[in-house]
């Protein structure tokens, strides 16, 4: 999770949670030089630009964000924590999910509800530690 590496079933779900690879940051696999079933589709989001975006967040105070808890900026509702657990090698909580595009800039302040209370968080893109 340190690396931001999407989990399948956990980070993305064909049927729950189902992604591109644009918006789970993944654009790079796709070839959109060769024909395949939803090419046409993948061009377009990659030309147009995606709604949310794959990021990763660092929990500025004390909580653990987990699979599910909510994500909010301004008082909203915007996205959902896909993985979450306390970093052993950084010493603090991490967490990733899917932001609006417009939100996903590191160093945006955003929230993540744990037991009912909104604990600070920001944006940071993965991977959360240098490699």
């Amino acid at each position: 999770m340190e690396q931001g590496l999407l989990l399948s079933g956990q980070d993305f779900h064909p049927e729950e949670n189902p992604r591109t690879p644009y918006e789970a940051g993944v654009g790079f696999t796709v070839d959109l030089d060769t024909e395949f079933v939803g090419r046409d589709a993948l061009a377009a989001q990659k030309e147009a630009g995606v709604e949310e975006t794959f990021t990763g967040l660092v929990l500025q105070e004390r909580g653990v964000a987990r699979h599910g808890y909510e994500i909010t900026h301004d008082g909203e509702t915007v996205g959902e924590v896909t993985s979450g657990t306390m970093s052993p090698t950084l010493g603090e909580p991490i967490a990733l999910g899917y932001l609006p595009t417009e939100l996903a800039e590191d160093g945006t302040e955003v929230g993540v509800v744990i037991r009912g209370e909104e604990k600070r968080a920001e944006v940071t893109t993965p991977p959360f530690i240098d490699q």
